[in-house]
């Protein structure tokens, strides 16, 4: 009774179809209220890029921009050798209104190069050469001939000149230390007597500089290192290409050997992992200042200081056992079933070396995720530099207009400057107060919506077309003579002409939980500092549950479009024909298919582990050999972190090919055992090797 009920609540199984063949090609359009959704949609998307690149203006992103609203540095304009932007009075910028008005409150003027010593308005006024100096600081207008105090009262000039460095083409104070004391300048100026004093005395209360100068001096490091290893971080990059398609390859000769080899060297290679971290916190049992914990040293810009510390190599110990025993435990309990997993595999190397092109199609959502993120990135940028400059009042002491618009052309001769003599019109902020400028914020959204949108068809529609070339592999009675002859193109243009509204439906589904997701983390940031505990909990709560539910679409979504690639039906169907199917075998399920994305997991873990153990030897200097060819780093883990990142990222473009075979043969293979009975008039399509470790067999008309 139980089995019966369990059948009746997931559907009937399949049954017997002596005409099914495979993918069905006679099929109709499915979705199509979808389809034109989606095609309005994107019609939409044209029509606000068009609109933002007719009003937007991305000088405004490139060039800095002075208190005038003019741009720095921009060509064809009395500015273009102007290309650094200068600072008045930096001391203001570490005021906390800057943070509300994203404006630093201080005259701003373009220069050609920012300013190298020490030298205040008072001395320069003194003495002609330094005059001449200064003057390149100062506003039009400023000559010798007027007091010091009526340039400052105009503000035509700044007080004083420090030494600074040019970033993101503005001008930085050059901090330095001395002890205890930050200075500003080098140390040999600083010792020489050129009447550079301590910055606490020149800066008092903008400590928070400093921090910004040393995350600036970290960023222009990791620049310098990539500039250094840029070409051997591109050969380890297509080390892990070269290494992803032998492995491939391999698999598909000895794709059970090539598991159990995959295994006990991801064990190996996690093992010596855990050897070297011992090694390390052994070596530095003596060295001085290697017992500090982590919490005492606290948050470092250096992150190389943290390798000095015997802590830190005790946690990647620990964190590496942790991973190496739960590997072996699934091993151990799992062995029955990899044997299972290893006869699919070695199914999807056999149904991949039919179809080679299919390894290299990730290149084709790769391109098309590229057009669709280059997209969106450079109407983002239109949208956002699409407003008008807005000008504001800004003023040293208390007045009834501070923060207030102005405009710069009239101010001097308006109430404004009258009531307010101390106060500047100074360029604020882009904006404006026109239709357009209203439903921007709308635009905006719109823009970031249709992106997931458009992402997540360009990856449905992959998962699609791969899906039904190799469901057309598993159903072929004789392989490959009853396959297709182009099996991925072939199934491509189904996929276009026939579900280009399932594939929308679905992606559509997946962008509202992303775009949910999205509201909730920018919910969050901007509530931090007004949150309660009770907030914080709700938060917490719901992006965990959209998390759980974004990976639960993801996964009925892909099962969803095996089914729309092999009978043609429509997206809710063929979702809940999927889900009853996997319902209906929920045990092979959970382990069979969950441990094949294990080892698949397992096969990328090894490949991003053999380069980023050359890396790591490479560009550390451990190695003597390598000691003359490898760059000079400032942190040598840079080009490490971005090796691994990379070799993941190409790894998961080459096995994500393998996964969606897997998956489309397992839908496959749980339908052949629905549909047939191994009966000479209903044979298994499955290979041998799974008839064999399934204990089945196809029997012949005699028995």
């Amino acid at each position: 009774m139980d089995g019966e009920d369990e059948t009746t609540k997931y559907g009937e199984p399949r049954k017997y179809d002596p005409t099914f063949k495979g993918p069905i090609h006679n099929r109709g359009c499915t979705d199509i209220v979808c389809c034109i959704l989606f095609i309005v949609a994107i019609l939409g998307y044209f029509a606000v890029g068009i609109l933002a690149w007719s009003q937007g203006d991305p000088r405004k992103v490139i060039y800095p921009t002075d208190s005038r609203g003019q741009f720095c540095g921009q060509a064809g304009t009395p500015l273009a050798k102007k290309t650094k932007l200068f600072y008045f009075n930096i001391m203001k910028c570490a005021n906390p209104m800057v943070l509300l008005e994203f404006q630093c409150p201080t005259t701003q003027l373009c220069v050609e190069k920012c300013p190298k010593q020490f030298m205040t308005l008072l001395k320069a006024h003194a003495v002609s050469k330094d005059w001449d100096y200064y003057k390149d600081f100062c506003k039009e207008g400023a000559t010798k001939a007027k007091p010091v105090q009526e340039i400052l009262k105009e503000g035509l000039c700044p007080a004083m000149l420090l030494p600074s460095k040019s970033f993101t083409r503005r001008c930085f104070p050059a901090l330095s230390r001395k002890g205890q004391d930050v200075l500003v300048g080098n140390q040999s100026q600083f010792d020489d007597g050129s009447g550079l004093r301590p910055a606490k005395d020149l800066l008092d209360g903008v400590k928070n500089a400093s921090v910004v100068i040393e995350a600036r001096q970290v960023a222009m490091k990791i620049f310098e290192d990539y500039t250094q290893s840029w070409y051997w971080i591109l050969i380890a990059l297509v080390l892990a290409m070269v290494i992803s398609l032998i492995f491939i390859v391999l698999l598909r000769f000895l794709a059970g050997i090539m598991v159990w080899v995959m295994i006990v060297l991801v064990i190996l290679v996690i093992g010596y992992g855990i050897f070297h971290c011992y090694m390390e916190y052994a070596h530095l049992k003596d060295e001085p200042g290697a017992d500090i914990t982590l919490q005492e040293l606290g948050l470092q810009m250096d992150v190389s200081i943290y390798l000095q510390i015997r802590q830190t190599w005790l946690a990647f110990m620990i964190i590496l056992a942790i991973l190496e025993v739960i590997i072996i435990l699934l091993l151990i309990f799992l062995r029955k079933r990899i044997l299972i997993a290893i006869a699919l595999i070695k199914e999807a190397s056999r149904a991949i070396g039919h179809m080679m092109s299919s390894l290299f199609y990730p290149l084709v959502t790769f391109l098309l995720l590229a057009i669709v993120i280059a997209y969106w990135a450079v109407t983002a940028v239109f949208l956002s530099t699409s407003n008008e400059p807005i000008y504001k009042v800004f003023n040293e002491t208390e007045c009834e207009f501070g923060r207030q618009t102005c405009n710069p052309e009239n101010f001097s001769t308006s109430d404004m400057k009258t009531k307010c003599p101390d106060s500047e019109c100074l360029f604020a902020f882009y904006g404006g107060e026109t239709v357009y400028h209203k439903y921007l914020i709308g635009l905006q959204f719109y823009n970031v919506f249709l992106f997931f949108w458009c992402a997540n068809f360009v990856t449905a529609l992959g998962q699609m077309t791969l899906a039904g070339a190799f469901a057309s592999y598993y159903w072929a009675f004789v392989k490959p003579d009853d396959m297709p002859t182009c099996p991925i193109f072939s199934s491509l243009g189904r996929a276009l002409r026939y579900h280009t509204g399932s594939l929308a439906f679905g992606s559509l589904i997946l962008s509202i939980i992303q775009v949910i997701r999205v509201l909730l983390e920018y919910l969050d940031h901007k509530l931090k500092g007004a949150q309660n505990k009770c907030t914080k909990f709700l938060l917490c709560c719901l992006k965990c549950c959209f998390w759980c539910l974004e990976k639960f679409i993801k996964f009925i979504n892909r099962n969803a479009y095996i089914m729309v690639a092999i009978y043609g039906k429509n997206f809710c169907t063929s979702a809940r024909d999927a889900f009853f199917l996997l319902m209906r075998n929920i045990i092979r399920v959970t382990v069979l298919d969950k441990v094949t994305d294990f080892l698949l997991f397992l096969g990328k873990l090894l490949i991003v582990g053999l380069v980023g153990v050359f890396a790591f030897f490479f560009f550390s200097g451990r190695v003597k050999a390598f000691e003359d060819t490898a760059p000079t780093l400032n942190y040598y883990w840079v080009p490490i972190l971005t090796v691994v990142v990379g070799s993941y990222l190409i790894a998961h473009g080459f096995f994500s090919v393998y996964a969606m075979c897997v998956d489309t043969l397992f839908l496959c293979f749980l339908e052949d055992l629905e549909r047939n009975d191994g009966s000479a008039e209903r044979p298994y399509l499955m290979p041998d090797n799974l008839l064999k470790v399934l204990k089945k067999k196809n029997k012949t008309e005699s028995e």
